[in-house]
């Protein structure tokens, strides 16, 4: 019976999963949640009591039974979904008026984790309309096991996720080096609270200053590099593109040297989409980081090898954050061209792949994860509209922009002159082509470094073009 207090809530899925929210909610003590019922598109199961609750429909039935029930809430329950049926499920709970949560994933409902504070929110990267990929982290992290793990850039999106899946493994020591004292202080202090066994330390240091990088590496001597401190906005590097130079390029090379003088055994560069067929500043700077990275590998000894993101969903600057505090102010929500697209991953994706890729390095090679179909930017904005509780084109407008130097409308992961290669794992593969004169790469290098450069923007796209002539802005 549902009490006057109690929100009515409808159960997607009538499985295991399902049974299982059913049984937490009824022996919620507050009892906040009433569960009425299922919908489940088996038809063995139509009609029938499973788990003490009858079967209503199918998902078809849904924006029904929410009119008829009074249904306030929906929790989807099931966790094995691929991301496109989620999004159909998605869709149709969006006729309604109930507010949508989500199971938490299969891991937490096989250790009994299952908590009513764990049952969440829809996210947008619920959404992603493809399978996630789920890397064999596990089986390749043995060669983690009793290393000495340096992670540049710790304090970023990308380096704090990382860290946090590393603390994981039985590494001998973990150090976390940034350049914002702030940021790393976070992530230091969120790992010492959650792995307090974690040996750690923690360095402050600019990879632009090669001294302090040797001092770093010498001191700690580590084994495995994940170099992941980089500027990374397109629009501010084409603004500066000294300081995507100086960042992207320069520090890349004090990293990779430093890491070569003292004997690391594996070192990972994170790439970008943005350095296939580079039209921006910050995109062409990590096309050289790539090649100096190849270049690295090619003396022997340190294996070398670089990861190419797409965009990675809630990272800081990315437009999920963006879209969401503009939906929370009402709209408008701004996008730059109706016709962009592209690829996403979620930060959990990114890690993984990260440290798969240090499993699967040989030396050389530059690895991409299958991410499917890429995604128009203007979709992604309907669907968190939607999960936000609004009509899409009216209660949040749209506001387009125009695009801004160095975007482009499809970014792609592989290069018309790169091939791709399997690999050991089904969804990542590595790129092979594309080669250069390492001299041409060296007196480019060597121009940038020399103290007398102007690091006038013509100046340097002219030095970029060296080594990239089909490179323009």
């Amino acid at each position: 019976m549902v009490t006057a207090k109690a929100k009515p809530v409808l159960i997607i899925g009538a499985g295991v999963a399902g049974g299982v929210v059913a049984e937490v909610l009824s022996k919620n003590r507050n009892r906040e949640f009433e569960p009425v019922g299922f919908v489940d598109d088996d038809p063995e199961k139509q009609q029938k009591i499973l788990h003490g609750l009858p079967v209503l429909g199918t998902r078809e039935d849904i924006p029904a039974l929410v009119r008829r029930l009074n249904i306030e809430e929906i929790i989807i329950a099931i966790p094995s979904a691929r991301g496109q049926v989620v999004s159909q499920i998605v869709e149709i709970c969006q006729r309604s008026r109930a507010r949508l949560k989500i199971l938490p994933g299969f891991y937490d409902l096989i250790t009994g984790r299952i908590k009513i504070s764990k049952i969440r929110d829809v996210e947008i990267d619920d959404l992603l309309g493809r399978e996630p990929v789920f890397l064999n982290v596990e089986q390749v992290a043995g060669y983690l096991a009793g290393r000495t793990v340096l992670i540049t850039g710790a304090g970023g999106s990308i380096g704090s996720e990382l860290s946090r899946h590393l603390a994981r493994f039985s590494l001998k020591k973990l150090i976390l080096l940034g350049r914002g004292e702030g940021s790393i202080y976070e992530i230091e202090s969120d790992l010492r609270d959650n792995y307090p066994g974690l040996g750690m330390e923690a360095e402050i240091g600019d990879i632009r200053d090669r001294p302090r990088m040797d001092k770093i590496f010498g001191s700690h001597k580590p084994d495995v590099v994940f170099h992941a401190a980089a500027h990374k906005h397109v629009f501010y590097m084409e603004r500066c593109p000294d300081e995507a130079v100086k960042n992207n390029i320069i520090g890349t090379r004090n990293v990779a040297e430093a890491a070569f003088r003292n004997g690391v055994g594996t070192f990972i560069l994170i790439s970008s989409d943005k350095a296939v067929n580079p039209a921006s500043i910050m995109g062409a700077t990590k096309r050289v980081a790539e090649m100096i990275i190849q270049t690295m590998n090619d003396r022997g000894g340190t294996r070398f090898a670089a990861v190419r993101f797409g965009n990675v969903l809630g990272s800081r600057g990315s437009v999920v954050p963006l879209f969401k505090r503009q939906i929370a102010r009402g709209g408008p929500v701004t996008i730059t061209h109706p016709g962009m697209v592209r690829y996403f991953m979620t930060t959990g994706e990114a890690a993984q792949l990260v440290i798969e890729a240090g499993a699967l390095a040989r030396g050389g090679e530059i690895f991409v994860l299958d991410m499917g179909r890429p995604v128009k930017i203007i979709d992604l904005a309907r669907n968190l509209i939607r999960l936000s509780g609004y009509e899409p084109g009216k209660d949040i407008r749209f506001r387009f922009t125009g695009m801004r130097p160095g975007e482009k409308l499809v970014e792609q992961l592989v290069g018309d002159d790169e091939e791709v290669v399997p690999t050991g794992h089904k969804r990542i593969f590595a790129i092979s082509g594309r080669r250069w004169e390492p001299a041409k790469l060296k007196a480019l290098l060597d121009a940038f470094e020399n103290p007398g450069f102007s690091y006038q923007e013509r100046e340097i796209i002219a030095l970029l073009q060296t080594v990239l002539p089909d490179f323009k802005k």
